[in-house]
């Protein structure tokens, strides 16, 4: 075949081996820009969690906003990730530090920089990776490498990331904070209308049945007539001790009898009042119940409207505090060498990359070369 007459071992080696080796250098000693890198390390730290309510109606405005003062989660740390990776934080670092024009200006490479026709997505994916990204599961810190074509830009653009991502977290957590208080101010608005439904309620009753305690009255009532038997006890007592020694139709028998049918018909009223025995009184034991429920719901009422206000309150106050921050545990740091390209590490790779290359075709072209034989 005339391309094995072409692919002489010659040939092989200056195309795979020699081209290879020689554009590489080109490339990374006469092409390749220098990228520097600004280190910067970050958490997010939860300002709310040493304020958790604990207890009474505290521990009620906890439930009634689900819950409050608890550790920060790694979905913080995630939604910060996300953000630092997202068109949003891009857009806003372009109109910021003008980001398309400096990485426009990369001299003669022309791998690591961004062309007029480059587009959005494209630019995101370029931003991307010169944003290296690395999170600690046991620590929770995040780690953030900026590459930049001048030290003073990489450490700008690191900052600018760390301003605009607590931003970011500042505001989520304000719009959580704003949803809690404005079901907070849902349920106390609720929870007011309830507690004044059941104050009505009781005094609804009371001018009903004219009755302020149901259950002090019957216990009046209970003791009134406990005292009324005792009394009509002794006076009848005292009629039969009367009758042993004097007429049936004396002043002092007639007169004992009086006071003993005016006890007895006393102690029958008082029976008929307490059991609604009579046609116009009320059965003080049900109006004790009803009574009785009535105020448990106006208590339970007043005790849901106190945890409701004491949630709202703290919600209020979590939509105007700060209730989230980006700790920075090491600022962005101003590069002074480059740490990218690589330029001899890199080169040395693409010459083993070459040399396997070279091998494989070698061995190739010889075994069609035997088998062509």
């Amino acid at each position: 075949m005339n391309i094995l007459k072409i692919l002489t071992p010659r040939v092989v080696a200056l195309l795979t081996l020699v081209l290879p080796a020689a554009l590489g250098t080109v490339y990374y000693f006469g092409l390749a820009a220098d990228r520097y890198v600004s280190h910067t390390v970050v958490g997010v730290k939860d300002t709310g969690e040493s304020a958790a309510p604990s207890g009474g109606m505290a521990s009620a405005a906890s439930v009634l906003l689900g819950g409050g003062g608890s550790p920060t989660s790694l979905g913080d740390t995630y939604y910060l990730q996300n953000y630092i990776r997202s068109m949003d934080l891009l857009n806003k670092l372009d109109a910021r530090l003008k980001l398309r024009e400096h990485f426009s200006r990369s001299g003669l490479d022309p791998v690591y920089r961004v062309w007029d026709w480059t587009t959005q997505e494209a630019f995101l994916e370029f931003f991307r990776a010169r944003v290296e990204i690395t999170h600690d599961d046991f620590s929770g810190l995040v780690t953030v490498d900026v590459q930049g074509f001048e030290p003073r830009f990489a450490q700008a653009l690191a900052q600018g990331i760390l301003q605009e991502s607590e931003a970011f977290i500042n505001e989520y957590s304000h719009r959580i904070a704003r949803e809690k208080m404005r079901f907070a101010e849902g349920e106390l608005q609720a929870s007011r209308k309830r507690l004044e439904d059941a104050k009505q309620q009781v005094a609804t009753f009371q001018t009903t049945y004219k009755l302020l305690d149901p259950g002090s009255q019957a216990a009046a009532a209970s003791s009134l007539t406990a005292g009324l038997q005792a009394k009509l006890a002794q006076q009848e007592s005292e009629l039969r001790a009367a009758l042993a020694i004097m007429q049936d139709d004396s002043f002092q028998v007639r007169t004992l009898r009086s006071q003993l049918a005016a006890t007895r018909a006393q102690l029958e009223a008082e029976r008929a009042r307490s059991t609604g025995a009579s046609v116009d009184s009320a059965q003080l034991p049900a109006l004790t119940l009803k009574f009785q429920e009535l105020l448990s719901s106006a208590v339970f009422a007043e005790e849901a409207h106190k945890a409701a206000l004491l949630a709202y309150e703290q919600a209020r106050l979590d939509a105007a505090r700060k209730l989230k921050t980006l700790v920075v545990i090491e600022p962005p740091t101003l590069p002074q060498e480059a740490l990218h390209p690589r330029r001899l590490y890199n080169l040395l790779t693409v010459m083993a990359l070459a040399f396997m290359v070279f091998v494989i075709t070698r061995l190739t072209l010889a075994t069609i070369r035997e088998h062509q034989d």
